[in-house]
């Protein structure tokens, strides 16, 4: 399929600027969260769709919410559990869970996982409990 084909309507963009980003996850510099560390992508003012997270979950996560933020969790390494409204979900390599605004939650183990949030994350949107 070429960038020309007749079904692809051409997203516009300001002159100059890619209708694609690229990020090396691993050379981003983690950040504190309440599940661990996180390591941040497309947080870009213009992208309103969703940010990527790759996050070491700590022993010691804390549980919280989001009033707005969905997220998806894709388990990469490790095993464990996450704690969502009082119940525990097993979690382990390539489990993906579905996190929606207002579940308390936290993921507890050993564990590397990929977040997307949609939107992107905002810390104003993230509560402790």
């Amino acid at each position: 399929m070429s960038a020309t084909s007749p079904d692809i309507a051409p997203v516009s963009v300001a002159s100059g600027q890619k209708r694609f980003a690229v990020a090396q996850l691993d050379d981003i510099p983690p950040t504190p969260c309440p599940c661990g560390q996180a390591r941040r992508a497309f947080k870009e003012p213009w992208n309103t769709l969703a940010s990527v997270h790759l996050t070491d979950i700590s022993v010691d996560s804390k549980l919280h919410y989001h009033k707005k933020m969905t997220e998806i969790y894709i388990v990469l390494e490790g095993e464990g559990y996450l704690e969502a409204d009082g119940e525990r979900i097993p979690l382990k390599p390539m489990t993906s869970i579905m996190i929606r605004p207002g579940c308390v939650h936290r993921a507890v183990g050993n564990l590397r996982i990929i977040n997307v949030p949609m939107p992107p994350f905002d810390p104003a949107d993230e509560f402790e409990v």
